[in-house]
């Protein structure tokens, strides 16, 4: 049954005899055809009907039409499922998916740009036109004067149908089209509107228009269901049966008891708790239909009839409309329709609903029924073929899929929570995995698919497709992980920055195992490239594929770390980079020996051209080598300690061969820091060449044991410099003098020297805290930080922090000042409450590490840059860092002696004996000066004793007991005498190591 009302109109349409319309109350009229009505639409000039498949039209008066036209049935070749009536013509929709469009002359040709595509839903507004495909693309039409098309702003509109780029990859449940406006609704109720907005009907809380889709935020998480627009206002309807209404409220349109225009969507009240089913907007009013009551509620301008009350008035609240009593008792509201002037109501009984009724179709999503069906075998290959491209070519339609809808959970879905079932995701591509030529076949199209994904996605809900991927890659084979994860990593890196930081939000809150599972995926394709380098394989193909897998992994590894996740740091450790390094030291060795033979074959002259071939070729894959090792270097969290240090080496010692050696630094004990300085100021040194030291009037040649030395001398005297550069605390760790600002030029000359320490692989003997090594890495210290500094200070701010009473907290009288300078603006007038002491406590911490100090750190980072011209240290962690400038903490004395190898006696020899029995009775102090003796500085090496050779070697000479022992420090021999008896072994290596000045050789 129809039931209509509003502007005159031709009796009964002409769809039956006049004599067989019923007349209502309040101007309603009813007919039932014998062939049904599936379906409807009117709009300013046209009303069309659908009767098995058919279409009929009827022109409706109208400015230019005084009286209305007579039904006529188009001729048409297909059925017709659907008729949608603009502001001029019509679109009509067959059952195969193929759009006709119908002019003012009832003319009816094909829309081109969509002869490939199946569409499931259109839409009208007075000036153009939107589709939805099969595959979730969105497709409009028409003109382009507001932005309703949806394209760039200068646009001029199309007659055929163009894609909404933007709008690629989000699942859509449904599409609406207004005046010049329009919108579209995804399967997680996130609504996106474009177009004419001078009234607010985009609901955007302004009147600019749109001219690409934009996501209504008010309405997110509201569980839109559908969405109907209106000629300058839009409903919005929630699951549960919530009204929102925004956009021109003149005739009363929104309901809200109002005639002002919204601009944020707005409940209409008087509905609230009717449960609405329905909602839909005509010219300037609007419907609404409650099932379970069988009512329909009516409200806007009423001037031509269409509210169905009886009276020509503008109202701006819902109120029932008086509908026939056989459609309370028979019959189910079906369908309401608002047009122009005119409002209708299909009815149908329920048994004829099931066959008839024309519900809009969704998006093509994957469910459990089609894989189950797929790996029957019952299908033919080539329809399984075509419903996996139709699924998996379609990125809306993966992203639609798996959603988790329990407790409405997809509705959440937003830039936290994405909305995903896990569960389903994993046992649905367990399942596909199952069968080899399923799973090839999906993955060569979803290969395809990344391709074209949109770079700048205009919603969140685009984003899973990121999600769901490397889940499909952990269950293939080598080859076809490979190939994926690059196409994968490759459209990571593309999106937009705004996308990036919503994926890695996404990413934060994975499952455990999830995350753990992206991890490996990126870290095994990078392990696999750094393999094939290993093995001798060269190109930029390499490294550029390398680079792109190992950012993803940074991004993920930063998510994790910024989102306290418990995903241990080994996990991205790729251990094929020893085996890199191994094959770059090989080689370098290799090419040494090969430079010998080189030069011989020269002296004889006998250099072959194939040698040569050879040796440049060697040559290749050397700076290949060192190529890839520069690019780990900004990747440090995927090599472990001991391999991050052998890049360092590695990357010092190619520096170092081919440089010629630079000029000596000739230095007296005596004066070792001033005499470094006026070297320095000179400005004539090197730094990229290695370090070479000689002590005037001594004899000896740096073969590392001098410079090191050097080194140890210089952070004596720094320490006790009468400039006071640096103050000691109370934890005897040192830090810069605030008051220190006399000198700029000294704490420069402090950070060089500690970066020549570094690059020539020596140690300081300056225990910095690890707070200077964090901010050298541009790290926050932290109040932890603070504690290690000074112990007392930090917890009293720790107890600050704990007490649970307001009254202890203010008795303690503290105020915003630190040794009474401000921490902030009126400091001094500001009290330290429970409220406020964790700011205070901040900007404390801060005030000690980075203000009170700004100009000491900006002085001294410019000249460790400047004394460490490779930037490969920053690839260590703060606390390796430290140990790398400091040397190891440990002081293991036992690994010492197993470390120790011997030259003309052996470990059992009653003299050795004796020397380590001596040793071991030696005070803490007197051991670390044996090292200085024996090495010329006492700090462990980073791993230990055993990365130091230690060999003793027994000087047979007659005089033995007046001999002391001597130290090759360069090569760590000690030259051990040998005595008569342990006491005077004992008194010679007191008396030596408390005067090694003297003894040490270089």
């Amino acid at each position: 049954m129809l039931c209509f009302w509003g502007a005159q109109v031709r009796e009964g349409f002409e769809l039956v005899k006049p004599d067989q319309v019923k007349h209502g109350k309040c101007g309603l009229r009813s007919l039932c055809p014998r062939t049904a009505v599936q379906d409807m639409s009117a709009g300013r000039s046209f009303a069309g009907f659908i009767q098995d498949g058919k279409v009929s039209v009827l022109r409706l008066r109208s400015e230019d039409y005084d009286h209305d036209g007579k039904l006529k049935q188009l001729q048409l070749k297909n059925k017709i499922r659907l008729i949608v009536c603009g502001g001029d013509g019509a679109v009509l929709l067959a059952n195969g998916g193929k759009v006709l469009i119908m002019d003012k002359s009832t003319v009816c040709k094909p829309l081109k740009g969509l002869e490939n595509r199946q569409v499931i839903q259109i839409a009208c507004g007075d000036h153009h036109s939107v589709a939805l495909t099969n595959d979730g693309q969105v497709f409009v039409w028409g003109e382009n004067s507001h932005g309703q098309l949806g394209s760039r702003k200068d646009h001029p509109g199309s007659p055929s149908a163009q894609h909404v780029q933007s709008l690629s990859g989000v699942p859509l449940a449904q599409i609406s089209a207004g005046g010049d406006h329009s919108f579209v609704l995804s399967l997680s109720g996130v609504v996106f509107g474009w177009g004419k907005n001078s009234a607010g009907q985009l609901g955007l809380g302004d009147t600019t228009d749109r001219h690409v889709p934009t996501v209504v935020n008010s309405l997110n998480q509201k569980k839109t269901v559908s969405i109907s627009c209106g000629g300058e206002h839009t409903a919005t309807l929630s699951k549960g049966g919530t009204v929102f209404t925004f956009g021109s409220g003149g005739c009363g349109q929104l309901g809200h008891k109002s005639f002002r225009d919204e601009h944020h969507p707005r409940v209409v009240a008087e509905l609230w708790g009717s449960e609405v089913s329905q909602v839909t907007c005509g010219r300037h009013h609007t419907l609404v239909s409650v099932t379970s009551s069988k009512l329909i509620y009516s409200f806007g301008c009423g001037m031509q009839g269409q509210l169905g009350n009886g009276e020509m008035i503008k109202q701006s609240v819902p109120f029932p409309v008086d509908l026939p009593t056989e459609c309370n008792h028979d019959y189910t509201i079906e369908k309401i329709i608002a047009g122009e002037n005119h409002s209708f109501a299909l009815f149908f009984k329920e048994l004829e609903s099931k066959g008839i009724s024309n519900p809009s179709r969704g998006v093509l999503t994957l469910n459990d029924r089609m894989i189950d069906r797929w790996l029957s075998g019952t299908d033919p290959w080539a329809t399984i073929k075509q419903e996996i491209n139709a699924v998996f070519s379609s990125a809306a339609s993966l992203n639609g899929s798996f959603l988790k809808i329990n407790c409405d959970d997809h509705y959440q879905m937003s830039e936290e929570h994405c909305g995903l079932d896990f569960d389903l995701v994993k046992s649905s591509f367990a399942k596909l995995s199952e069968n080899k030529s399923l799973i090839s076949e999906v993955v060569k199209v979803v290969e395809q698919m990344l391709r074209s994904l949109n770079p700048n996605p205009v919603g969140v809900e685009s984003l899973r497709v990121y999600l769901l991927v490397p889940e499909l890659i952990r269950r293939l084979k080598k080859q076809q992980k490979t190939e994926l994860t690059e196409a994968l990593a490759t459209k990571i890196l593309q999106l937009d920055p705004d996308s990036h930081k919503v994926l890695e939000k996404y990413w934060s809150k994975l499952p455990d195992d999830w995350l753990k599972s992206l991890v490996k995926i990126f870290r095994r394709a990078s392990a696999e490239l750094i393999g094939q380098i290993s093995c001798g394989k060269m190109g930029c193909d390499l490294t550029r594929r390398l680079k792109k897998f190992l950012k993803i992994l940074q991004m993920i590894y930063q998510v994790c770390c910024s989102a306290n996740r418990d995903i241990p740091n080994r996990d991205f450790i790729i251990h094929e980079i020893s085996d890199l390094l191994d094959t770059l030291q090989a080689t370098l060795e290799d090419l040494q020996l090969r430079l010998q033979l080189l030069q011989l074959l020269r002296l004889l002259q006998l250099l072959q051209s194939a040698m040569t071939e050879d040796w440049e070729d060697m040559l290749k894959l050397k700076d290949f080598y060192f190529v890839t090792i520069n690019i780990l270097v900004k990747f440090p969290f995927v090599a472990d300690n001991v391999s991050k240090r052998r890049i360092f080496h590695s990357l010092q010692c190619q520096l170092f061969r081919f440089r010629a050696n630079g000029k000596v630094l000739h230095i007296n004990r005596e004066s070792v820091w001033l005499d470094t300085l006026t070297y320095l100021r000179k400005k004539k040194h090197s730094f990229r060449n290695p370090l070479q030291v000689t002590f005037i009037g001594e004899n000896g040649v740096d073969m590392r044991g001098l410079s090191a030395e050097f080194f140890s001398l210089l952070s004596q005297s720094l320490l006790k410099w009468e400039n006071k550069v640096l103050e000691v605390h109370e934890s005897s760790l040192v830090w810069f003098n605030p008051d220190g600002m006399q000198a700029n030029r000294d704490f420069y000359y402090l950070g060089v020297i500690c970066g020549m320490a570094l690059y020539n692989l020596h140690y300081i003997n300056i225990d910095f805290p690890l707070a200077l090594f964090k901010k050298l890495l541009q790290q926050r210290p932290t109040l932890n930080d603070l504690e290690e500094l000074s112990p007392v200070e930090a917890r009293s701010l720790k107890s600050l922090l704990e007490e649970d009473e307001d009254e202890v907290v203010d008795m303690l009288f503290l105020d915003f000042t630190f040794k009474g300078k401000k921490l902030i603006p009126n400091g001094d007038q500001i009290q330290v409450t429970k409220v406020n002491r964790q700011k205070y406590v901040d900007l404390y911490v801060d005030f000690v590490f980075n203000k009170s100090v700004k100009k000491q750190f900006k002085h001294f980072s410019r000249g460790f840059f400047k004394g460490c011209p490779l930037d490969a240290w920053s690839m260590f962690h703060p606390e390796e860092l430290q140990e790398l400038l400091h040397g190891s903490p440990k002081y293991e004395w036992k690994e010492l002696q197993q470390c120790a190898s011997y030259e003309k006696c052996s470990a059992s020899d009653e003299l050795i004996k004796n020397f380590w029995t001596v040793f071991f009775e030696l005070s803490e102090e007197n051991k670390k000066k044996f090292l200085i003796f024996l090495y010329g500085t006492d700090r462990v090496p980073v791993g230990g004793f055993s990365k130091r050779s230690l060999k003793i070697l027994l000087s047979d000479c007659p005089d033995a007991d007046d001999r002391l022992p001597e130290a090759q420090t360069c090569f760590g021999i000690l030259i051990l005498p040998k005595y008569s008896d342990i006491n005077t072994l004992r008194n010679k290596l007191i008396h030596a190591v408390s005067f090694c000045e003297v003894f040490g050789r270089g």
